[in-house]
């Protein structure tokens, strides 16, 4: 097993491998036992295949369980306050502690609960999808708004990340595909030779264990500098929205949980790639095509209904597009584009992908 740590507000570590939870009953076990309850707050998928996998870990405490929808529908309101009144219901206090375990939707949900009830509680990041290896690093939690993706949350770190890669086996052809889009959007913004790497894999289902533990690593190490660097999203830590800007938009405009939010990143990486006319922009949309990304998305929404969610995105300033480019690999850096180039591009991009799928 690895461990990580990344130095934030407070520091601490993130471990990858398999048998990562039975850390609760060493490294962990004294902030268990200090609190009063200990809630783990699951998806449902989740829940059905691996709650009882957890359990076994946690058998010298006694664990109170919430299920929550799977996907980007549980980052609402009505569920976030529905995690609000469980916690108030069993009695929970500030001495209480929360456990995240399920995909990047949960993490995000599950930390701005703990952001916010009695002003804050600790909670540990339990992952369990490849795509989850960006948002449970970093302490970024949110909600959804129906004006735009991520709106309403908080900056707050967890107690731990503790990643068990025996339970990515279970995932299905589009979660790993949804998953490896933040790998390779890690390796755009930090390393050729990585990067080089994954656009030569041909088929996510032929990659070893090992070899996707190394991916993961990696990517948690890149995202782990740049947080260090810049917590609160001030200046370098924008470049982690590699290819998001027009991605929340294709999430918007679809309706979250239409698209996984790994494909709405390809897109928008292959539409950033573009914009900062960059030397790997074909081989990357082969690379999409050739993994079952659904670049023909684009030939079916108009740029004019992706416009007003790329100008609430969160880079963006009185209403100018701001979007993280690539000066070459591993540089990158955020520039304003107007809209005539931004609309130029799309139809460029549209027309580009049209002559290869």
């Amino acid at each position: 097993m690895k461990q990580l740590q990344v130095e934030a507000d407070h520091p601490y570590l993130v471990h990858i491998g398999a048998g990562a939870f039975d850390l609760f009953a060493d490294t962990y076990r004294p902030l268990l036992d200090a609190a009063d309850q200990i809630v783990v707050i699951a998806d449902e998928k989740v829940a059905e295949l691996h709650l009882q996998y957890l359990l076994n870990y946690l058998t010298d405490w006694d664990i109170r369980v919430l299920t929550i929808p799977a996907g980007e529908s549980a980052k609402s309101v009505e569920t976030f306050m529905a995690c609000h009144s469980f916690l108030l219901s069993e009695n929970c206090s500030r001495n209480s502690i929360l456990l995240a375990f399920g995909g990047g939707a949960t993490g995000d949900v599950a930390g701005f609960v703990a952001s916010t009830f009695m002003r804050g509680i600790p909670f540990i990041q339990l992952p369990t999808t490849i795509l989850a290896h960006d948002s449970a690093v970093g302490g970024k939690t949110a909600i959804n708004h129906e004006l735009g993706k991520n709106m309403i949350g908080t900056f707050y770190q967890p107690k731990a990340v503790l990643y068990d890669s025996a339970l990515l086996n279970t995932l299905p052809p589009g979660e790993v595909r949804s998953g490896m889009a933040e790998v390779i959007k890690h390796a755009f913004i930090s390393n050729e030779q990585w990067l080089s790497e994954l656009l030569a894999i041909e088929d996510f289902s032929l990659l070893t264990e090992e070899d996707l533990n190394r991916h993961l690593e990696k990517g948690i190490a890149v995202k782990a500098a740049i947080v260090e660097e810049d917590e609160f999203e001030g200046g370098v830590r924008k470049y982690l929205n590699f290819g998001h800007t027009l991605a929340h938009a294709l999430e918007g405009n679809l309706g979250y949980g239409k698209i996984t939010h790994g494909e709405a990143v390809v897109l928008g990486m292959s539409y950033a790639l573009l914009l900062s006319g960059h030397k790997k922009l074909d081989e990357f949309i082969q690379w999409a095509k050739v993994n079952d990304y659904p670049l023909n998305l684009l030939q079916e929404i108009q740029f004019e209904a992706l416009l007003p969610y790329m100008k609430k995105d969160k880079k963006s300033s009185r209403g100018e597009l701001n979007f993280v480019l690539l000066e070459q690999t591993g540089q990158p850096y955020v520039d304003k584009v107007d809209e005539q180039r931004a609309f130029a591009a799309y139809e460029k991009l549209v027309l580009q992908i049209g002559e290869v799928i």
